[in-house]
């Protein structure tokens, strides 16, 4: 009884509970940051890591690229200098080491004073975009209902807005469903070159396309053989980009720019082809099963 009187005088029962404030105050669900407030705390977070003498380089390109010449020279100088003051006769002799260390150095003076000239004769092209020769066109098929070329229209326009197409025909089912952007202009200069959806499904890029089931880029239109399967682009395309919609059609997406389709185009383009294609086939679905009825 008595370690219990104890326990219970030691322990006293009317504590007051702390009670947790409101949720509000904890984790307030709007925060509004001003100007005087970042520039007091400032930003905590982790910050990109910076490489100063890959910038360097990237910013000093063509110092960078004759440096080795410089080099070269001053050690050719360095070397010629240290053979006069030696007192050592002008002409090599192989049996004293320090001719032998002469050439050696001469040698490697020489080795860098050529690397400085492939450096400088060698250098990466820049791919600048063209302006494509044709004319505007804009042609969807009339019997396409107003869902399908709504979302047609949004793909060209996401397209053109955020890579280097230019281009855009959709043939479906046989059917060329969407020819917009530059095309090329007929020899009549009555407008544009139509595509004929046949034809083209008939040649080997299309085959090709349709039987691996991939995305092909042709970085360079201008090495490739089958550029005579695509006389509806304008004449100078650089890039183009098959993307296959099911094994039913074909997106051809044609750029501006050599090589200007990124990887994160292309897989960007991928998951529109799939989207295009869920969409076309919906639709033929419901136009065959109108005509079964009919």
């Amino acid at each position: 009884m008595e370690a219990g009187i104890i326990l219970h005088t030691a322990l006293p029962w009317n504590l007051k509970r702390h009670r947790r404030p409101p949720p509000s105050v904890i984790f307030p669900r709007f925060i509004t940051a001003s100007s005087n407030s970042q520039k007091k705390w400032g930003y905590r977070g982790p910050k990109p890591s910076q490489n100063l003498v890959a910038d360097w380089v990237s910013n000093n390109d063509d110092t960078v690229r004759s440096l080795p010449i410089y080099v070269g020279g001053f050690s050719l100088l360095a070397v010629l200098f240290n053979r006069t003051l030696s007192g050592i006769a002008p002409v090599a002799d192989a049996s004293s080491s320090q001719s032998r260390a002469d050439l050696l150095a001469l040698g490697l003076a020489v080795t860098n004073i050529l690397t400085g000239l492939v450096w400088l004769s060698i250098r990466p092209k820049i791919m600048t975009p063209v302006n494509p020769q044709g004319v505007e066109c804009q042609m969807i098929r009339s019997h396409v209902p107003s869902y399908v070329a709504s979302e047609l229209l949004w793909a060209w326009e996401s397209l053109s807005d955020v890579t280097c197409c230019r281009s855009l025909v959709i043939v479906y089912d046989q059917d060329c469903i969407l020819q917009i952007g530059i095309a090329a202009e007929s020899s009549d200069g009555g407008g544009s070159v139509a595509v004929d959806a046949a034809k083209l499904v008939q040649g080997s890029l299309y085959n090709g396309v349709i039987k691996s089931g991939a995305q092909s880029y042709l970085a360079n239109l201008s090495l490739y053989p089958g550029r005579s399967e695509l006389p509806f682009l304008p004449s100078n395309t650089q890039a183009v980009i098959l993307q296959p919609l099911g094994d039913k059609g074909i997106a051809v997406i044609g750029g501006d720019t050599i090589r200007g389709f990124t990887n994160s185009d292309q897989a960007w383009i991928t998951l529109i082809g799939e989207k295009l294609d869920a969409t076309l086939e919906k639709y033929i679905t419901n136009s065959s099963v109108v005509q079964d009825k009919i």
